[in-house]
């Protein structure tokens, strides 16, 4: 628990970057125009398999259990973002193909 504590000490800038870019995402996804978001949903997909591959390869060199947490929590969510928008994607998709 002291190491979680001292990294998120060490690291505090880097984590309200993180906080404030996330209040920033919400708040430019929101003004999104609906018919916008398709494209906009394959854009942040590719963008997250970048993110897990950063991920990955931190935890790789990772010496700390702190870090090792971090960027298994990066890898595990990075993955469900990227398989929760090609899920969103094809939903919408579907609402644009003609029914029989």
């Amino acid at each position: 628990m002291e190491n979680i504590l001292s990294f998120f000490l060490v690291h505090r800038e880097a984590i309200f970057i993180v906080i404030l870019s996330i209040f920033l995402g919400i708040e430019v996804i929101s003004h999104v125009p609906a018919i916008l978001h398709t494209p906009l949903m394959s854009g942040a997909n590719a963008i997250h398999g970048v993110v897990i591959i950063g991920a990955i390869i931190v935890m790789g060199h990772a010496d700390t259990t702190g870090s090792m947490i971090l960027g298994f929590l990066a890898v595990v969510l990075g993955t469900l973002n990227v398989v929760g928008g090609f899920v969103v994607t094809d939903r919408m998709l579907e609402m644009f193909k003609k029914k029989k």
